[in-house]
């Protein structure tokens, strides 16, 4: 997936683009390789089984009992919408042709690419599922922004424009061969292209659309910490796949990566119980999994690039700095992030894709830079892409917003949000007497 330092994540990754770029309707020459088709086949199971159940019952056990359907179905809606979009253009866009901002249509509908098409060493339609699962999860992570008091046909169109118009550019950019590759950023999993683009987005839609009734001293506590950490287990699981898949093969970089975010992702949730357990003096179960998840958010644009001193800076680090950023947002700006996707996902992903740029050098067990880069430079170019990815998001959403406000509009109606958006938008209740 993503650029690779040092040799040979660098020249798999410019090979690989190189055969989806160029070979349009034709047989790519390379030679598939199974032992990476497997272990790829496995992470796209997994990334998916981040969303579907993961990132739906994580979601759904921190809002009111009325709610939790709702929630659910925005997973749901957004994982089957997602995956339409992204084989109807938006894998073109961000993965074929050569332009510095966006891709082209070569690739739509995969017309033309057929099942023995190699990309690297994985057939193309197995690189394109990866990527669709990458799809499907950036913006239902933004569901966390907006639960309790949004219209369900908001989600869809918002959904649907924001994969076009944010995560396709900026994946072009990164990913894709665009201007964010050639200067060599490094994002190994979606620092910039998942969480700064799911987060910067999500801070802009809840500010746009108000917060909850009660916000932020008389909400109801979550209504299932149990399901929370169920959802959350299935997101560190799932996290394998997620950040090991992006080796987009089965070896070293693959078991590395794993190992890195698996300690990044317990550093952190240590460091926030502690940090609770400081202020409060008692440790909460539903802080202890939003510490793993800030790890694991954190370590995602890095893992591919540090060692495992790395991995436990990086979840020290995004733990005490999420934290943080979460009474930031809520208790000063008064942003009803409902759920901390900025402050964890965004926070988490700019932060690791920063420091990625000291932690990769080969003397803190990293793998080191592209030939005649120094970390210095370094720093200045994942600067530089996590501020056009700020901005561009930033912007995008806050223009998708006002146009939906004044066209279907964005908050549902006082009595849907009185009676829950489980009833008012699906006319189902999660728990029945």
């Amino acid at each position: 997936m993503p650029r690779i330092c040092r040799g040979a994540r660098v020249g798999a990754l410019a090979a690989m683009f190189a055969t989806i770029a160029s070979s349009a309707g034709a047989q790519a020459s390379g030679q598939v390789n199974a032992g990476d088709t497997a272990w790829v086949l496995a992470a796209t199971a997994l990334v998916l089984f981040m969303t579907l159940p993961g990132l739906a019952l994580f979601y759904a056990g921190l809002v009111r009992s009325k709610n939790v359907l709702s929630v659910m179905a925005h997973c749901v809606a957004i994982a089957c919408l997602a995956s339409v979009l992204w084989l109807l253009g938006a894998y073109s866009l961000s993965f074929s042709g050569s332009g510095p901002m966006i891709g082209d249509f070569a690739k739509f509908a995969l017309i033309g690419v057929g099942r023995d098409l190699v990309a690297g060493t994985l057939p193309e339609p197995l690189f394109f599922m990866f990527q669709m699962t990458f799809a499907i999860i950036t913006p239902a992570l933004i569901v966390g922004a907006f639960v309790e008091r949004i219209k369900f046909s908001a989600v869809l169109l918002f959904s649907a424009a924001w994969l076009f118009v944010v995560y396709a550019p900026v994946c072009h950019w990164v990913w894709g061969g665009g201007w964010l590759t050639a200067r060599g950023v490094m994002d190994y999993a979606g620092g910039l292209v998942v969480h700064a683009t799911a987060g910067v987005s999500a801070l802009v839609l809840a500010w746009r659309l108000g917060p909850r009734d009660g916000f932020p001293r008389e909400l109801s506590p979550p209504h299932n910490p149990g399901m929370t950490m169920t959802g959350a287990g299935m997101l560190w699981v799932g996290w394998y796949g997620f950040n090991g898949g992006s080796a987009l093969s089965a070896g070293a970089d693959a078991a590395s990566a794993l190992m890195v975010t698996h300690l990044s992702a317990a550093t952190a949730g240590l460091v926030w119980a502690f940090i609770e357990w400081r202020r409060f003096r008692r440790a909460s179960m539903v802080g202890l999994v939003t510490g793993v998840v800030a790890g694991l958010a954190t370590v995602t644009p890095a893992s591919g690039f540090v060692g495992p001193l790395g991995g436990v800076v990086l979840g020290a680090a995004g733990s005490f700095v999420c934290y943080q950023a979460v009474e930031l947002i809520k208790h000063r700006l008064k942003i009803d992030d409902s759920l901390d996707v900025f402050a964890v996902h965004g926070v988490g992903g700019i932060l690791g894709t920063l420091l990625v740029a000291g932690l990769a050098a080969p003397e803190l067990g990293g793998k080191g830079y592209a030939e005649g880069v120094g970390p210095v430079q370094q720093l200045f170019t994942q600067a530089l892409g996590v501020g056009a990815t700020i901005v561009w998001s930033a912007v995008a959403t806050l223009i998708l917003a006002v146009v939906l406000e004044r066209t279907i509009g964005l908050r549902a109606r006082d009595e849907a949000i009185e009676e829950g958006l489980d009833m008012a938008a699906h006319g189902e209740r999660a728990y029945n007497p």
